[in-house]
């Protein structure tokens, strides 16, 4: 089947079923831990260590400064206590990522699920196609999967220690998820490529945040909150490096 905006009702019907072969997500995400080696950082670890465990949903929200991050953020991923989600780990990817079928098939046991951006497709035409991905996404966290999101949309090709405008995507994810009875913990993950640590990327897991307090809260305010949040991880991980 192919990921295509003009068949989008199959494609989310496909990816609201699809699992990954957890042994093989688990092998993917090592090879990438041990080719990749992130500098791995923790506001909290313990606090972390606790939402892992919890069976409780996670919402990652990353930064996006490089086309490399979503590898970086699986290889980081596997050196931290999110490790025990590998194989119900979800990351939103661009449609354009499934279009070569070996690369589909490592997006697809990464837990890719694709995402028809309006800056490729139109407003319009991509706006009816994230209603069904929001969709997807709710129903995949009920059956306790975790999605990772970078709500930026794309690069930031200005000044990477200040996020862009995130998109409000994220929002209408956690804002569905709230309403759906969910307890979500949203974990931002603030990515930086610093030039004195021999080339390896560092990645700084935020404390992670009980969104279940601002269940009555808008898909705006909530993302207003998640930016808020994920700049000040950012801030961390470019402060300390």
């Amino acid at each position: 089947m192919d990921v295509d905006l003009a068949r989008s009702d199959a494609v989310y019907e496909h990816y609201r079923e699809h699992q990954q072969d957890r042994f093989r997500a688990k092998l993917m995400y090592g090879m990438l831990a041990a080719r990749i080696r992130p500098v791995v950082q923790f506001a909290s670890r313990d606090r972390l260590v606790r939402a892992a465990r919890s069976g409780n949903p996670l919402l990652i929200a990353a930064n996006h400064v490089s086309e490399r991050d979503p590898l970086v953020l699986a290889a980081a991923g596997f050196r931290s206590p999110i490790r025990r989600r590998i194989g119900h780990m979800r990351v939103l990817a661009k449609d354009e990522l499934f279009e070569d079928p070996e690369q589909r098939r490592k997006i697809d046991t990464l837990g890719g699920i694709p995402v028809f951006r309006p800056k490729d497709h139109g407003v319009r035409a991509a706006a009816a196609a994230a209603g069904q991905m929001f969709g997807v996404c709710v129903d995949r966290m009920k059956r306790g999967d975790s999605i990772a999101v970078f709500p930026e949309g794309t690069c930031n090709d200005g000044d990477v220690t200040r996020l862009q405008k995130l998109g409000t995507g994220i929002g209408h994810i956690a804002h569905r998820a709230l309403r759906a009875g969910l307890d979500i913990s949203l974990v931002s993950a603030g990515i930086a490529y610093p030039d004195d640590d021999r080339g390896r990327p560092v990645v700084e897991f935020g404390e992670p945040i009980d969104l279940s307090r601002f269940r009555d809260e808008t898909p705006a305010s909530l993302t207003r909150i998640i930016q808020g949040d994920l700049q000040h991880v950012v801030d961390d991980v470019y402060h300390a490096h």
